[in-house]
């Protein structure tokens, strides 16, 4: 193939940098700040898989995401950016790295690993898969 062509039948790649894909958590974070759950879910495809930090229960529909944000949101999360990397192929991203949840209703700052996966819907960028992990201690 030459340039941009693509194949017959294929979607062309959406156009997207590192800023772009970024921003993607931080419209996420915002969505927690709503506290409504569903306006949290509306951030994931259909059929994304959420591995989250505090329950052992992979998240695989809508409802479960729903579910899940309901519990979490009384804690009135705030997420940071600690460090990260990001990966961009044709319609995906992968944004992976370290990140600081203040949960204010508790008072208490959990340090987390992450990655977000991404798929461009022809629309918009939507999570495809979110895992979080407590930070284990330092040995």
């Amino acid at each position: 193939m030459r340039g941009a062509e693509q194949p017959v039948g294929e979607a062309a790649c959406h156009k997207t940098d590192e800023r772009e894909i970024a921003a993607l958590f931080d419209r996420w974070n915002a969505s927690l700040q709503t506290n409504d759950p569903k306006a949290v879910a509306a951030n994931y495809a259909e059929d994304a898989i959420l591995l989250p930090t505090v329950s052992s229960k992979p998240r695989l529909t809508t409802a479960e995401r729903i579910d899940y944000f309901e519990h979490f949101l009384q804690n009135k999360p705030v997420g940071a950016i600690d460090m990260r990397r990001i990966y961009i192929g044709c319609n995906t991203a992968v944004d992976a790295g370290l990140y600081t949840f203040a949960l204010k209703a508790r008072s208490v700052d959990v340090h987390a690993r992450y990655t977000y996966t991404y798929r461009w819907d022809g629309r918009q960028w939507l999570i495809t898969s979110h895992h979080s992990s407590v930070l284990p201690p330092s040995p």
